[in-house]
């Protein structure tokens, strides 16, 4: 038995019932093995690039949450809970929808580092990343379709084209200094927590749940992918690029206004909002010199920090990671899996990664 490398919560696992550990870490490994032979190809440039994907699965989030979803969801005749050769196919699923959404990221950011290696439109070109993006989209469905059950292929198909809204949504704001917060919560809610909600969701309605308890699981996904989001922005605004693994301050320079920075504009006097919307202008320019590019960053960064946005930030984030766990904990019976849930919730906010 093994668990997926660079998982984020291996050392929330390692706190768990060793049961639950060891049925995880062969259902993970599962997952990784799927996904390899859904991608695997009679061209060998096609296996090379599939490859290099490996690299970008990190934290397993989605996968992870239909798994523990399955475990902790008692099933319908009464039986114990578990997870089934279908869990294990709607959470490679998962994946692979997720995979393809960085994949494409990556091109509209212009980022060049993912887990601490090339994009794949660094490694290639913006053509090559585009067209291995909707590879992984068709196989995604392609496994789909052997689903015994057409409504589970329909439900994580409406989740994906809840991304992709989501991702058009962003893309019609950029540049958008005014953006609400409201607006903000919206397209994090399509673009990240709604496949989250919708992993948690299948779980249990594969287990037979009804639909209140369904709807629980989602609402609890949700609020998690939210929350996981906005740290992910702060991570953009503050992290280091070394641990985060990733290229950061795309955010700024591709003027996607994230929640520190809408509650600085907010809340600061007139003419620091005015001075950092001017900022952000700058950064937008491609031919800005890059030592000028990482002054300006880094400053923002102090700013926020001051002015304790990236606290408020942390704060909503916090806030619902507890409606997430409060859902959980008056929805579900108590178990080693549900003891889990709330522990991965918690690791969504400790995370640095």
């Amino acid at each position: 038995m093994r668990l997926v490398e660079g998982a984020i919560f291996m050392l929330v696992l390692a706190q768990q019932d060793s049961l639950i550990i060891e049925q995880l870490g062969e259902d993970l490994a599962d997952v990784e093995a799927r996904f390899a032979e859904e991608l695997r190809s009679d061209l060998e440039c096609v296996n090379d690039l599939a490859a290099h994907i490996e690299r970008y699965r990190g934290k397993m989030l989605r996968p992870t949450l239909v798994l523990v979803s399955a475990l902790a969801c008692p099933k319908e005749d009464g039986e114990a809970a578990s997870t089934s050769d279908a869990h294990r196919i709607i959470a490679t699923v998962a994946e692979m929808v997720h995979m393809a959404t960085l994949v494409h990221d990556d091109i509209l950011d212009d980022a060049e580092i993912r887990r601490r290696g090339k994009t794949i439109n660094n490694l290639t070109t913006n053509e090559t990343a585009v067209m291995l993006g909707d590879y992984l989209i068709s196989h995604a469905y392609h496994l789909c379709s052997s689903l015994p059950d057409a409504e589970l292929a329909r439900m994580i198909a409406f989740a994906t084209n809840t991304v992709c809204e989501g991702e058009l949504y962003q893309l019609h704001n950029r540049g958008n200094f005014a953006l609400s917060e409201s607006a903000y919560f919206e397209i994090i809610r399509r673009k990240t927590a709604s496949l989250c909600g919708m992993c948690c969701k299948l779980a249990g309605y594969i287990n037979g749940v009804d639909e209140a308890v369904c709807e629980t699981l989602y609402g609890y996904g949700e609020k998690l992918g939210i929350a996981f989001q906005i740290v992910d922005d702060v991570l953009d605004l503050t992290g280091d690029e070394q641990t985060v693994g990733k290229s950061l301050g795309r955010d700024l320079e591709k003027s996607k206004l994230t929640l520190p920075l809408i509650h600085y504009r907010e809340t600061s006097s007139a003419e620091d909002a005015a001075k950092m919307v001017e900022v952000l202008k700058r950064l937008s320019n491609p031919e800005l010199d890059v030592a000028e590019r990482e002054k300006h960053v880094g400053q923002i960064a102090i700013d926020l920090r001051e002015h304790a946005s990236v606290e408020y930030a942390r704060d909503v984030a916090s806030k619902l990671i507890e409606e997430a766990k409060e859902s959980i904990i008056a929805c579900l019976p108590k178990s080693a899996a549900q003891e889990l849930m709330l522990s991965m919730a918690d690791a969504v906010l400790s995370r640095d990664f």
